[in-house]
């Protein structure tokens, strides 16, 4: 294998923590071969996680909906590039089929025989499998024969100025008072057993609330908007003196990421947003329900805390969540109680 890259493509399609773990690989690989072309490929409508990163040469979007045509086009372009290495950190049929050709591909190991067995046996065999490190490192194993180390420094994200602007603008609009530390909420997901109840999230964040006086902020996209409204008038009802603000399908990506430079800390399920605020350098207290540190996913770079249910013997019941508990009691997110959050919430913030 040819051990120096001059020019390298990077796919990885979605979804929004996914692509952000990809973001020491990018800077490593950067520092290793500072002239070399690196190309990223992703969906359109995940561009601006990685459009702005100074370290990428160019990014490459495929069009949302993206069909078998789309896909020739796309690999035409792949072969008629000449890349030396393609890295598939999807590793997927649609990725697969992009990689079709000449090119040397590598792809990270998903683990997929121990996640298996943790999840349908409740038997972890992740240290027979070259240990359960966390995503953004398991990136970084197939390039290790180039020389490209983890330096150490976490996941990251590059905000425009127009981003941070339009964030303070709309901060600014709702009343939030300028400047001021705000605590961040993130209390949706894509699927709802990776979701904590909704009034705790509510009594929760009135207790912090009052306590610290920071002023509340919900992020969310526009479908989420309607769960974080009901959060969001269930807490002014408990803590009316306390400015709330709902964001959620307010801001775009970018813009949510620059809104979370002003959290003093992030409360939030396991989600993209998750990511997003570890990237940005937020403490974050974040909620694992069905999912465990094995698969990688944990808060990585940043002050955290994780609260979860460790002696349920069900958990993990999926790696990436379900719409329904399958065994219909949902004890992973109901039995974490209030107490415990506002007790992470405050170490963090009698850290910083």
């Amino acid at each position: 294998m040819n051990r120096i890259l001059t020019t390298t493509l990077i796919i990885r399609f979605s979804s929004v923590g996914d692509i952000i773990l990809t973001s020491p690989l990018i800077r490593t690989l950067r520092a290793r071969f500072p002239q070399s072309r690196i190309d990223f490929l992703v969906k359109e409508e995940y561009a601006d996680l990685v459009r702005h990163n100074p370290h990428l040469s160019q990014t490459l979007m495929f069009p949302a909906g993206g069909t078998s045509a789309d896909l020739r086009r796309f690999r035409k372009t792949i072969q008629a590039t000449r890349y030396d290495l393609i890295l598939d950190m999807h590793d997927s049929i649609r990725s697969r089929v992009l990689c079709c050709g000449p090119t040397p591909v590598l792809r990270y190991r998903k683990r997929r025989l121990a996640r298996f067995a943790l999840i349908h046996g409740k038997m972890d065999l992740y240290d027979w499998g070259g240990g359960a490190p966390p995503v953004a490192s398991r990136y970084l194993e197939p390039v290790r024969p180039f020389g490209v180390e983890d330096d150490g420094r976490g996941i990251e994200i590059f905000i425009p100025d127009e981003a941070h602007g339009v964030a303070e603008r709309m901060l600014d609009s709702a009343g939030v008072p300028h400047a001021s530390r705000l605590l961040g909420l993130c209390p949706s997901a894509r699927h709802a057993t990776k979701m904590w109840l909704p009034e705790r999230f509510a009594s929760a964040a009135a207790t912090l609330a009052r306590t610290t006086t920071l002023p509340v902020v919900l992020f969310g996209s526009a479908g989420e908007r309607e769960r974080c409204a009901s959060i969001a008038a269930q807490i002014r009802t408990l803590a009316p003196d306390i400015q709330v603000c709902n964001c959620a399908g307010a801001f775009s990506l970018l813009e949510t990421a620059a809104a979370m430079d002003r959290c003093a800390v992030v409360v939030t399920n396991d989600t993209g947003l998750m990511h997003l605020a570890s990237a940005r350098k937020r403490p974050v207290v974040a909620l694992f329900g069905p999912t465990v540190r094995q698969f990688g996913f944990f808060p990585e770079g940043t002050e955290s805390r994780v609260v979860e249910h460790p002696a349920l013997s069900c958990r993990p019941c999926t790696a990436i969540g379900r719409s329904t508990c399958p065994r219909g009691h949902f004890r992973c997110m109901k039995d974490i109680h209030e107490t415990n959050v506002v007790a992470a919430v405050h170490e963090l913030l009698d850290r910083n």
